[in-house]
């Protein structure tokens, strides 16, 4: 076992861990912190995006004492309170979701290409997103989200559009 010392979502915390214990696994076992999924176990699907010291990173490709001194933000620390992030506040707006399993990674992803790009197109958008796998939506929805999270306009939703997502 090994001891580790982390903030995270803005608050210290210390854990005995295996070495070869995730971040993942350090983070929904041991804290609780579920809003992390672990979606393939391959990292393809972008499910456990969190923020280490500022950088999106994959949790299930992380070992957790790798984060050792670090800051991490889940998709828990994103809000304020009861107040949802902007982004969180505009993928409920544009239903950029459906059965929510991808949301948090694709929530953590566009928070780290809105901190590099404030003003995406949407064609970078969805090159941005590739790096996350969501099997309902189509990504229509998710794409306007973050453009609304930009504060730039966001296109209606045509038939072409739903046809082409």
């Amino acid at each position: 076992m090994e001891s580790l010392s982390l903030t995270v979502n803005g608050k210290p915390v210390s854990a005995e861990v295996e070495g070869r214990t995730l971040l993942v696994q350090l983070l929904r076992e041991t804290l609780g912190m579920t809003g992390t999924h672990v979606g393939c176990d391959t990292s393809q699907c972008g499910a456990c995006l969190v923020h280490v010291n500022g950088d999106v990173v994959k949790a299930c490709t992380m070992f957790a004492f790798e984060a050792d001194g670090a800051e991490v933000t889940t998709i828990e620390g994103m809000a304020d309170g009861d107040d949802l992030h902007p982004i969180q506040e505009a993928f409920r707006t544009h239903h950029g979701l459906q059965c929510g399993f991808c949301t948090p990674g694709m929530i953590m992803s566009a928070a780290a290409l809105l901190k590099e790009n404030p003003k995406p197109t949407e064609a970078e958008i969805r090159h941005h997103l590739e790096g996350n796998i969501c099997r309902c939506t189509g990504y229509h929805n998710i794409v306007r989200a973050i453009l609304a999270a930009s504060g730039q306009p966001v296109p209606e939703r045509t038939a072409t559009a739903t046809a082409d997502a």
